[in-house]
């Protein structure tokens, strides 16, 4: 992707002047982003996600003042009729279970995909929406079918609504009030406050993007980390204490215990690449929901491996990550698998190329559903 080239998706401007310029710093409304768009799934289509228990899915209805908030799986028959006005069905990861939901999310790819979350698409009747709320991620919503109000103002204040089911602001002052249409797309920053309506039905696409939480994060690469440390053998690495002298404090913890315990714990951060690898992993963990199938067979004549819509993959310095796995590379096959990783596609032809140890990683990862034969 040239990221100093210029494109419709953000209005004239390049990917590297928006994210000098708007990233995480203020909204932009882009007027016919993606002319012609049309949504990457028809209305049933949608509704039958909703049903799966493997698809994060939620109903959100409000009449007058009350909300209410149903999570799924989603039976068709337990939605509303689209007659009725006032409610909404979100689905999230959509391009975890549909290709033309994956391809629209690959347009976004000049944020990293360390970065880069899901696509979750909306469907609205009339007066259909979630309420003023602030989201903490940065978003991007593309309009692809009808027309939604937003309303959008800097939310200094983020007082929830008491009791209700929802994160609703109890005062949200916006500063902006628009009207998209199809092809429309607004770029919001986190914890900017927005509320859209539908106006008639309409489905809307929200590109989400990762933002770890510190504490969530270092809680993550712990446990990571002491999953990934060798057991002690034969004994060595015990904490020991020979010739000690009796206590007259008893509850006191010894203070040589302690010190065993802080090199214990920097040792621990000392060895090579820990840190590094149990990041890799976190961020190309699968979610809870994502399954991958094993290939009926190998296809006759293919000429690339290309990854599966679901897997994740990331690399560093000195790793390459797939759906939380790690592995050390070097040389040609760092190369080749960067670039794997980079564009999603590897030729057959470079296979060639590749480390015997490397082709067979590939072949373990096919024979996993991590990447297909095309």
């Amino acid at each position: 992707m040239d990221l100093e080239a210029k494109t419709e998706l953000l209005g004239g401007r390049s990917p590297a002047r928006f994210m000098r310029r708007y990233w995480q710093t203020e909204p932009l409304l882009v007027r016919n982003a993606w002319p012609g768009v049309t949504p990457p799934m028809a209305r049933s289509a949608l509704f039958a996600l909703a049903e799966r228990d493997d698809v994060e899915a939620r109903l959100v209805t409000r009449s007058g003042r009350t909300w209410s908030l149903r999570h799924g799986p989603l039976a068709r028959r337990s939605l509303p009729p689209l007659t009725q006005r006032f409610w909404t069905l979100l689905v999230q990861g959509v391009d975890l279970h549909d290709d033309a939901a994956h391809r629209l999310l690959q347009r976004f790819r000049f944020v990293p995909d360390a970065r880069l979350d899901d696509l979750m698409v909306s469907f609205a009747t009339d007066g259909g929406g979630v309420g003023p709320h602030v989201d903490a991620y940065d978003v991007f919503l593309l309009q692809l079918k009808g027309q939604r109000r937003w309303r959008i103002g800097p939310a200094p204040d983020r007082t929830l609504v008491t009791g209700a089911p929802l994160k609703l602001l109890r005062r949200f002052h916006p500063t902006h009030d628009w009207v998209l249409n199809a092809g429309d797309m607004l770029y919001l920053p986190p914890f900017w406050g927005h509320d859209g309506v539908a106006i008639g039905e309409c489905m809307t696409a929200s590109i989400g993007f990762r933002a770890p939480g510190r504490i969530a994060l270092v809680r993550d690469l712990m446990q990571r980390i002491a999953d990934d440390l060798p057991d002690a053998a034969d004994g060595q690495g015990v904490y020991r204490d020979p010739r000690q002298r009796g206590t007259t404090v008893p509850a006191r913890i010894p203070p040589n215990l302690q010190e065993f315990a802080h090199k214990a714990w920097q040792r621990s951060m000392r060895s090579q690449g820990v840190l590094d690898r149990a990041l890799g992993q976190a961020l190309t963990e699968p979610k809870a929901q994502v399954w991958f199938e094993a290939p009926a067979a190998r296809r006759i004549g293919a000429k690339a491996l290309v990854l599966d819509r679901r897997t994740r993959m990331l690399y560093d310095a000195h790793h390459v990550f797939i759906n939380g796995e790690s592995f050390v590379v070097s040389g040609r096959d760092a190369e080749s698998l960067r670039r794997m990783a980079d564009e999603r596609t590897l030729m057959i032809a470079d296979l060639k190329q590749l480390s015997r140890s490397t082709r067979d990683l590939l072949t373990q990862w096919a024979n996993a559903g991590w990447l297909h034969e095309f």
